[in-house]
């Protein structure tokens, strides 16, 4: 730069050239904006307006599942000596009741008001799919991800599911309900008893794909052990695919539930399977419809939007998403 460049900026020689003190700790950091993964996934899943509305259909569900029977305490046979308020139709119960959150979707065989029995059954059902979930993806997850890395586990495991895989999983089910009684813990303990076998094959089917990549190879030869490995490494990885397969998870037990009622070998309770199965008659019965396809309606509506929700919620924890 000349004397006369630098005449025209103003500035001294000084003020233009000066050393920079070099730092070796200071070059180090990398100044990008802090990533949260969590708050990552949040922004991606709310950044499409019809997560908002599935979101908050199901937060509706959850409300009146668990909140509605705690507000009005439904008793199934407190009107059962009164014959006039027995299979009414949404609008004759309107003018026998008068218009109320009671009458809306009539009444049933014991006089019963159809919309509490739904949500009454909403709430065991919906009880019922999250505590089975919440055991078979812990036992399925944590077990397939040392299966899947462990040679000697797999041997072992890979027998016990080549017996127990083959026997089909509404038959083992049943089987479990008719020896013990229909109770909630009974179908728990049906539903989870091998359920989280084809759980736990899956996750070591994915796990064998990335266990011997370069990390988990050094991890290993500096001594770490195999459920560290399993954990630390290979699992957080897998994150997306947890996830989505939770959100097939639970609609499923729903479903398992409404069949198993609806075939006479669910629960004793008053379920969402249990009410469909005691209104089979009222499908066919002119007047009487509105019995069967109420909670035939409310458990498709409950089984779709959680399905919905796992599933866009997977596809926002793939962080390959966060771009």
């Amino acid at each position: 730069m000349t004397n006369e460049q630098v005449k025209e900026l103003g500035l001294s020689k000084e003020e233009l050239f000066s050393f920079v003190d070099h730092d070796e700790l200071e070059s180090e950091k990398i100044t990008a904006p802090r990533y949260s993964y969590w708050q990552s996934v949040f922004r991606v899943f709310f950044r499409k307006k019809i997560n908002i509305i599935i979101l908050s259909l199901l937060f509706i569900i959850i409300m009146f599942a668990y909140v509605y029977p705690m507000i009005y305490k439904f008793d199934p046979y407190a009107n059962l000596n009164n014959p006039t308020l027995k299979h009414l139709s949404p609008s004759r119960a309107i003018d026998v009741m008068g218009f109320n959150i009671h009458s809306i979707l009539g009444t049933g065989a014991s006089g019963q008001s159809t919309f509490d029995a739904i949500w009454n059954g909403s709430r065991i059902s919906i009880s019922l799919a999250f505590v089975c979930a919440a055991i078979n993806m812990t036992i399925g997850v944590i077990l397939g991800a040392v299966w899947g890395f462990s040679k000697k586990v797999d041997i072992f495991m890979m027998e016990v599911y080549n017996i127990l895989g083959n026997v089909p999983y509404i038959l083992f089910i049943s089987v479990m309900v008719m020896l013990f009684s229909s109770s909630f813990w009974t179908m728990v303990f049906a539903l989870t008893i091998t359920g989280w076998l084809g759980i736990a094959y899956f996750i070591r089917t994915q796990v064998i794909i990335i266990r011997d990549r370069e990390y988990n190879l050094a991890s290993k030869c500096l001594g770490t052990s195999t459920i560290k490995i399993a954990m630390k490494n290979i699992l957080p990885f897998m994150t997306s695919i947890i996830v989505t397969l939770l959100a097939s998870e639970i609609p499923s037990y729903i479903s398992y539930e409404v069949f198993l009622s609806y075939i006479g070998m669910g629960l004793a309770d008053m379920s969402l399977g249990r009410l469909i199965y005691a209104a089979e008659s009222s499908m066919v019965t002119p007047g009487w419809e509105f019995e069967f396809w109420s909670p035939v309606a409310i458990s498709s509506i409950i089984t779709v939007v959680l399905y919905i929700v796992g599933q866009n919620l997977g596809d926002a924890s793939d962080p390959r998403t966060h771009m």
